[in-house]
């Protein structure tokens, strides 16, 4: 699960007047491809996530929100994981 912030071109601006944020340094490694590297790559579109709405339980929801910003998102890794799993012993 990944944690996406937005920040306005104001906000990176003083995160990098207070040095929160740096430039990568002129002498850092370049990672080097090999030759072909890239010949048998395809494009893959990205998911587009369907909307639903769902009714569940007062109780798992008031449990999801008290972790915090983000409670959708940990309720769709739960069901992410479950899937995962299902598929996962089908192929045994």
């Amino acid at each position: 699960m990944t944690d996406i912030k937005t920040f306005s071109l104001d906000d990176i601006r003083a995160m990098r007047a207070r040095g929160e944020i740096v430039p990568t340094r002129a002498d850092a490694p370049v990672e080097e491809m090999p030759e072909g590297f890239w010949d048998s790559a395809t494009l893959q579109a990205p998911l587009v996530k369907s909307t639903i709405s769902m009714r569940v339980d007062p109780d798992i929801l008031e449990f999801f929100k008290s972790q915090g910003a983000g409670h959708l998102t940990r309720m769709h890794a739960v069901l992410r994981a479950y899937v995962d799993a299902q598929k996962a012993k089908l192929k045994r």
